[in-house]
């Protein structure tokens, strides 16, 4: 799936990053790469939803990133 939204600093404690999706949804990245870890970047993502993979953070569906791109 492609997503395109903004990068977020989410959840309390260690909190988690997360894409702030163009159609209102929250996405929480799933391991994503370091270029990625910086709160208001707006990109375009390619990736997986992981139902595999359980989360501290509950701000939505995991997605685990296989590329993306800087806007």
């Amino acid at each position: 799936m492609t997503v395109t939204g903004v990068i977020q600093r989410k959840g309390f404690g260690t909190g988690t990053w997360a894409i702030d999706a163009e159609d209102g949804k929250t996405y929480e990245l799933h391991k994503p790469p370091k270029d990625l870890q910086k709160a208001g970047l707006k990109v375009k993502v390619d990736g997986e939803i992981r139902d595999d993979v359980m989360s501290f953070a509950m701000v939505g569906q995991i997605l685990e990133v296989k590329t993306f791109e800087l806007l």
